[in-house]
């Protein structure tokens, strides 16, 4: 333990554990993507949402061996934990960098060095307030806006983002996300030593990709509502995701 805490005292201990956590959030992100997706893919034979059925599953994944909601509960833990950790890291290695810079350096050198910190630390903060607010939004249902019922996934997204301000709050949002990802990403290679002359532009193309396809996945869901060509929802049975 005593290692540990004085390697997490140390800028490289904090960088590694920025990065970690990072991509912990990062391969959640793509699992959330690809969820949120299963809203363009239609409806079961008894007309359950594909993707209402798919948050039913996170509810009761590791049945029976484990109880109900005992899975989503610990993904919710690990990444709570993930996050805090990372903004802490994050904004604690920012403190370091600016208390390092030498006063006398020119301006426009120091501004070149530290404008994408700044970036990223501002977009992690306008990112965890998304974070809040989306919670709040269709996790626990507290801001309501249209017709709000828990385990409605489908129904919720439809009266949510038929909202233009919504759906393009909620694209602004991702955005930002964007800019803080393919950032972070590269940051991510950087750290653990893969940037090199040799591999450098195959990496930032990397990030630049994976970046636009995440971004592209979230912004189509919001758009696609918003737009009105998403089916309206229809009055299911709740019982019947229990047989599935």
């Amino acid at each position: 333990m005593t290692r540990l805490t004085a390697l997490y005292r140390t800028s490289v201990g904090k960088k590694f554990i920025a990065s970690i956590t990072g991509l912990i959030l990062f391969l959640f992100l793509i699992g959330h993507m690809a969820g949120n997706l299963k809203s363009f893919t239609g409806t079961s034979d008894s007309g359950v949402p594909h993707i209402d059925q798919y948050a039913h599953f996170l509810t009761v994944m590791g049945e029976p061996m484990i109880p109900t909601m005992a899975g989503l509960w610990t993904a919710r833990l690990v990444l709570l934990v993930c996050l805090i950790f990372h903004v802490v890291t994050v904004t604690q290695l920012a403190k370091e960098n600016a208390a390092a810079r030498p006063v006398n350096y020119v301006r426009s050198k120091k501004i070149a060095a530290s404008l994408p910190a700044q970036w990223m630390l501002l977009s992690g903060f306008l990112i965890l307030a998304f974070i809040i607010l989306h919670i709040l939004h269709f996790t626990t249902g507290t801001i309501r806006v249209g017709d709000f019922e828990h385990g409605s996934v489908y129904s919720n997204l439809w009266h949510s983002f038929a909202h233009p301000l919504v759906a393009i709050g909620y694209t602004i949002a991702m955005i930002v996300l964007g800019l803080h990802l393919w950032h972070g990403v590269w940051s991510m290679f950087q750290t653990w030593g893969w940037d090199n002359a040799d591999r450098n532009r195959e990496l930032r193309m990397f990030a630049i990709i994976v970046t636009i396809v995440i971004v592209v996945g979230f912004v189509a869901v919001p758009l696609a509502f918003m737009s009105g060509v998403m089916a309206q929802p229809v009055q299911y049975a709740h019982d019947l995701l229990t047989g599935l």
